[in-house]
């Protein structure tokens, strides 16, 4: 793996408790560098992620945000932006198999799917299953696209992220993301990941009701605007399922 084609991505707040095990166990041999993206932290996020190796930037509040920011600061040479979240509950190993087909030139986009891979106990809400299933439903009737899952962990041709010109400030980020590749016939593809409980702080999305009802509004919103937008012609191309 080349060390020059590869930024990860890491939006973060209030993940003081995590982000140092998180950044300390980045490949730094195969990766150019970790950007951790501070959101608005009122904690020592900056300064731990600083201390274990990050360059750490800032962003407005709001997750697309975070990650919108990130992708715009990451070193010119770097052709491929991995993303993944900051709580320690992505598996880090992973992230050989998920850049692979994107650095092979096999695939624009791939996906981490934690659905097709092992799930601590605890580590997924059955709503969070429940509700990644019916956004899979309604994505296979708008668009004929199989994704089983809307996981944070994720890499994508730095060039293909900029033609779906991204819009999604909050946490929608992932599902228009996910809706443009197939608009745009990008070639996705699922990789199995694993996936573990957080190692501090507490779930933005999932961590209580009003959270969660937040979040559900967000992904309906976000899959009406694609729907109400000019539909695609989608190909194999647009199926993820590779690997």
């Amino acid at each position: 793996m080349s060390q020059q084609h590869v930024s990860v991505i890491i939006p973060a707040l209030n993940e003081c408790d995590s982000i140092g095990h998180v950044v300390a166990c980045m490949p730094w041999a195969r990766i150019a560098e970790c950007i951790v993206v501070d959101n608005g932290s009122t904690d020592a996020t900056a300064e731990v992620a600083t201390a274990a190796g990050a360059r750490v930037i800032h962003s407005a509040r709001g997750y697309g945000s975070a990650c919108s920011a990130g992708a715009a600061a990451a070193l010119p040479q770097s052709t491929v932006l991995v993303f993944m979240d900051g709580d320690g509950s992505d598996v880090i190993e992973d992230m050989d198999r998920l850049l692979r087909p994107v650095l092979d030139g096999i695939a624009d986009f791939a996906i981490g799917s934690r659905i097709k891979g092992r799930r601590e106990l605890g580590s997924m809400l059955p709503s969070q299953i429940v509700a990644g299933k019916m956004v899979s439903l309604i994505l296979r009737l708008l668009y004929g696209a199989r994704y089983s899952d809307m996981g944070p962990f994720r890499a994508i041709r730095r060039s293909a992220l900029q033609l779906l010109q991204m819009s999604e400030m909050t946490y929608g980020w992932n599902l228009e993301m996910q809706v443009k590749a197939l608009k745009h016939q990008l070639r996705v593809c699922e990789i199995p990941v694993d996936y573990r409980c957080r190692i501090g702080g507490t779930s933005k999305v999932s961590g209580n009701l009003s959270a969660s009802l937040k979040t559900a509004l967000r992904i309906v919103l976000v899959l009406v605007r694609a729907n109400l937008s000019r539909p695609c012609s989608c190909d194999d191309h647009g199926q993820p399922g590779c690997g």
